[in-house]
């Protein structure tokens, strides 16, 4: 390569670096997150969590490369975390919000969350990731807009509506909490409704209000629908209204119609819908999928779609939409939903420029969940594995100790079942700059399933039915598959998903259904990359909170004026955590032992260390 051309290009990536961080935004908010018992969705008596007395909470409006500050005030009687589900957290999954990053915030204190919109865009949400919270709400709208420089792949909608849609339990979610270790109720017991933006059903008589749009006929408008519920696929359709998806989870998509589209749990897709009938009020439903024969209108979320001129009620009876047992339809919608190659999207080249047509596969992971009978209590379970969660954070335990003794890395298989179901800390090596493929299994005969890993987008590249094979990779779309963080996983059916690790970190990897989740169906994939420059990987946070093994550091940290330690006393962050044989003091002392070493190069002291010890 010449040297004029080497600075030319040198000079073009310095212009293309400057102009992000020109055009890079700080955002603030200030939440105060609390338990309010007068919202009464569908008239029960019951705690919902709101965000500055909004439910759902409030909008998280960004542009590529922002930078997000959000000081959280626990106001509720619990810990808390809250995560941002598709938000990628660039090099910086010290910002995640879930058990394996940070610990929780403790009640009546505040935490701050710093986190960087990188290189993204597209319709996301955010929700608490504790203690079954999700199941009484915390959860608001993320969007983040294209740059200026970016062109859109459709003309400006007239507006933006965020519709949250999810399934919702008339019980407290503290009572459902508790009660899980029955089997009815870890396995069979449903919700009870569908809410639209944290609203009950149009002329449901417990509902005490309903959502509605009001457009204006010839106008188009953009729908950020995401699937925020605990358990429930839905089907979304407006009476007498097409859809054009154009967007999921932070990829254009081909622009295709549709008059209904199945959004699976945690899932997030842009439509927009032209106002093209005559003045009126139209139904808006969400059907819940494989569930509740022949009974499903009875649990819908409906609302309205209201022209300005129109002094009518919807006519004609509730829409139907295609059959929710129709499994094929929607694994074939699945299969039609794919990336549009030649829009830009949060940089000036085009999505189609990060293919997946000649890459060389570095791991396979083949991870089938399941509902187990662990040590006589009711689990999920991810190859036989229910997850256990310690008190003390892995990524903590990472910064803080050279050899973890929190887990064991690679200790369970991640592409065979075990002989007999176990609790355990799952943490699995992911190969730094490598593809991995995943085989997300479903072997239940009749529920959805749908995973997330935190940090990254799969490239959705196949889903079949039955048993997954070798020879199924002959069925694979390499061409032009999807990117999105959320892929479901049908009944007796499998789904396979690529994903390039070059994001350093400890990432979550979970079932969206939250039963399956809070029950065990989960692991981390640990992806390390031993370079500690920073443009690598973010330094720990400056305001960064200790608990379990760690929390002495609290009081070290006061002693010498260490505000980078600075931490809160201890809480369990789930009902299963790390004792007996986890916690014996050889490992107690072990971990002692390196903490001393950390503090110890903080201060610039240097000692004499001996394998047994501090000398």
């Amino acid at each position: 390569m010449s040297s004029s051309l080497r600075n030319s290009l040198f000079a073009s990536c310095l212009v293309y670096v400057i102009s992000i961080a020109a055009n890079s935004a700080e955002v603030f908010h200030e939440w105060h997150v609390a338990l309010n018992s007068t919202i009464r969705p569908i008239s029960s008596d019951q705690p919902v969590i709101t965000i500055n007395g909004l439910f759902p909470g409030p909008l998280i409006n960004a542009t590529t490369n922002d930078n997000i500050h959000i000081n959280v005030f626990n106001d509720m009687d619990e810990p808390l975390l809250i995560t941002w589900n598709g938000i990628q957290q660039r090099l910086n999954s010290w910002q995640d919000g879930v058990s394996g990053t940070n610990c929780p915030v403790p009640p009546m204190t505040n935490w701050t969350y710093v986190f960087q919109t990188k290189d993204q865009i597209g319709t996301f949400f955010y929700f608490p990731s504790l203690n079954f919270q999700k199941a009484a709400g915390g959860f608001g709208p993320i969007r983040v807009n294209n740059r200026n420089v970016i062109a859109v792949p459709f003309p400006k909608p007239e507006a933006e509506f965020d519709l949250l849609i999810g399934d919702w339990f008339e019980k407290s979610y503290k009572d459902i909490r508790s009660s899980l270790g029955d089997p009815r109720v870890a396995y069979v017991d449903m919700p009870n409704k569908i809410l639209m933006n944290g609203k009950g059903p149009y002329m449901d008589s417990l509902s005490r209000t309903h959502e509605s749009f009001t457009v204006t006929k010839g106008r188009t408008y953009r729908f950020r629908i995401s699937n925020v519920g605990s358990q429930w696929s839905f089907n979304f359709q407006i009476q007498n209204h097409t859809m054009v998806l154009v967007e999921t989870e932070g990829s254009y998509t081909d622009q295709i119609t549709l008059t209904s589209l199945d959004v699976h749990v945690g899932q997030s897709y842009s439509v927009l819908v032209t106002a093209d009938q005559d003045a009126a009020d139209f139904y808006i439903v969400a059907y819940p999928k494989l569930e509740l024969a022949g009974k499903a209108s009875g649990y819908a979320g409906i609302g309205i779609l209201h022209y300005t001129d129109s002094n009518s009620i919807p006519a004609g009876p509730l829409i139907t939409g295609p059959d929710p047992f129709d499994v094929r339809f929607s694994i074939n919608q699945a299969r039609s939903i794919r990336w549009n190659m030649t829009a830009g999207a949060a940089r000036p080249n085009p999505q189609g420029t990060f293919n997946v047509t000649n890459v060389t596969l570095s791991q396979t992971f083949i991870l089938t969940g399941e509902m187990e009978s662990v040590s006589g209590e009711y689990m999920y379970t991810v190859n036989g594995v229910s997850y256990w969660t310690p008190d003390t954070p892995l990524k903590l335990a990472d910064h803080f100790d050279d050899a973890p003794t929190i887990y064991a890395i690679d200790a369970f298989s991640t592409n065979a079942t075990q002989d007999s179901p176990v609790m355990g800390t799952f943490v699995a090596t992911g190969i730094h700059k490598g593809w991995l493929e995943i085989i997300f299994v479903n072997d239940g005969d009749s529920k959805m399933d749908a995973w997330h890993l935190d940090g990254f987008g799969f490239y959705a590249v196949g889903f079949g039915f039955g048993p997954w094979s070798p020879d199924a990779r002959s069925t694979y779309n390499l061409h032009d598959p999807v990117v999105r963080s959320t892929v479901q996983v049908y009944p007796a059916s499998w789904s396979a998903v690529y994903v390039y690790l070059d994001n350093p970190g400890m990432w979550n990897l979970r079932s969206q259904v939250l039963k399956n989740w809070y029950l065990g169906q989960e692991l981390y994939v640990r992806v390390f990359d031993a370079d500690p420059d920073p443009a690598k990987e973010r330094p720990v946070p400056d305001n960064l909170l200790l608990c379990g093994w760690c929390n002495f550091l609290t009081y070290v940290s006061r002693a010498f004026g260490m505000h980078s330690f600075a931490g809160q006393d201890n809480y369990s962050l789930s009902s299963k955590t790390i004792d007996g044989d986890g916690t014996n003091g050889s490992l107690f002392l072990h971990f002692l032992h390196r903490i001393l070493r950390k503090i110890y190069q903080h201060l610039g002291v240097v000692p004499s260390f001996s394998e047994d010890g501090l000398l």
